[in-house]
């Protein structure tokens, strides 16, 4: 599903965000900034070790900020590592919400035009995927209804068919599409 809200197109898709060729790929952080499993996991298997090393150079940071490191063997040029979760391992729809916020700010600061996002927080964090997606997708909405945005494309790249459903139907629902 895609919609076009000003310049930028946002897109919702099935699939595996290692595989994303955009100019970077959001990575659902704790505030240590190392890579354990899940989306995190995946794109340091694809990528390689560099890019752990890299962002753990710059943490520890706070719930809610992010930093920008490179993606080493992946096709995307940057990652940023959006810190939607502490040591406990667990997030809620706010902290989402401020993750996705320091993201697209990364994303502007460097002038990027392609984002890929994952649900954040809905792997390890355990919000279930429409709270995710409400949270994500709104905040995406309202950044590029603003206007003045560098990015063209936002994907949404979810692993899980009800993910897909859940993002799929908020983008509907925020894109005014019938």
């Amino acid at each position: 599903m895609k919609c076009k809200i000003g310049k930028t197109t946002v897109v919702v898709e099935r699939g595996d965000i290692t595989d994303a060729e955009v100019d970077a790929v959001v990575n659902a952080a704790n505030a240590e900034l190392w890579m354990g499993t899940g989306v995190a996991g995946a794109l340091k298997r694809k990528g390689g070790f560099v890019i752990e090393e890299d962002a753990l150079r710059q943490g520890p940071i706070e719930i809610g900020e992010a930093v920008l490191t490179v993606a080493g063997n992946l096709p995307a040029t940057h990652i940023i590592h959006a810190v939607t979760m502490g040591k406990d391992l667990k997030t809620d729809p706010d902290k989402i919400t401020a993750a996705t916020r320091a993201s697209l700010a990364i994303a502007e600061k460097h002038k990027l035009s392609s984002l890929a996002f994952p649900a954040l927080g809905s792997g390890a964090g355990g919000v279930p995927a429409a709270q995710c997606a409400d949270a994500m997708m709104a905040t995406v909405v309202d950044h590029v209804k603003k206007g003045n945005s560098s990015l063209e494309k936002v994907l949404f790249v979810l692993y899980e068919d009800q993910a897909q459903k859940a993002f799929s139907e908020v983008l509907k629902r925020l894109g005014g599409i019938r």
